[in-house]
């Protein structure tokens, strides 16, 4: 029988999905409040991969990510998932828009090896955690890279993305090695982060098929 042991803590990792970045601002206090310190975020920039998110939040959105440098326990991605769909409520009602939601939370967290998204709804991919709350393997590492699998929308198999959370796995091997986040590291040490060009080229991501996994997330 195998021994039993307890997994090392993971990161986690936000996407934000806003009108502009005055929205995704707008929420950041609150998950630093709720998760710490921020660890290595990406700025907000233009989401074009869908217009899955028309009605709700406009037609022009921007996605933004945010990373902590807190290391939590995996099980906890289940309450995270809860608390971020309270926040989205709680934004809309605000908003006067109680039916739709104008700030989507996308909460996911890292391990070396791969990297997970939290969800409500199942899929074949889709493993269940509790209280209705189902994780998706969405992309893993190998060969110094993230690469995707058959399911993962074609957002998270974007260079940009790519680019940011080997960026952050970067960061978490750091924080794992050493027992402290990156921000402390000696200013003239090693970074533990890659040029492109020291990285190698990225490989193609796969296309995807079918419409719902084309960027419009059903992850609520």
């Amino acid at each position: 029988m195998g021994e039993l042991r307890t997994p090392a803590k993971v990161k986690i990792i936000v996407g934000i999905l806003a009108k502009d970045s005055q929205a995704v601002e707008s929420v950041r206090a609150t998950l630093r409040e709720k998760f710490g310190p921020e660890d290595l975020n990406l700025a907000p920039f233009p989401f074009t991969f869908t217009n899955y998110y028309v009605d709700e939040i406009g037609s022009a959105p921007v996605r933004a990510f945010f990373s902590y440098e807190n290391l939590v326990e995996r099980e906890t991605i289940v309450d995270i998932k809860l608390w971020t769909n309270d926040i989205e409520l709680e934004i809309a009602e605000k908003n006067g828009t109680p039916e739709l939601r104008p700030v989507n939370l996308d909460p996911g967290y890292m391990t070396l090896g791969q990297f997970f998204l939290a969800t409500t709804k199942d899929q074949r991919q889709r493993v269940y955690m509790q209280r209705g709350i189902f994780v998706e393997p969405t992309l893993y590492f190998q060969d110094g890279h993230f690469h995707a699998f058959d399911w993962t929308y074609r957002d998270y198999q974007s260079e940009k993305y790519i680019q940011y959370l080997e960026q952050v796995r970067a960061r978490l091997a750091y924080q794992m090695s050493t027992g402290k986040p990156y921000r402390l590291r000696r200013e003239n040490g090693p970074t533990g982060l890659q040029t492109k060009d020291e990285r190698g080229s990225k490989p193609k991501a796969r296309e995807t098929k079918g419409d719902a996994r084309q960027g419009g997330h059903d992850t609520v």
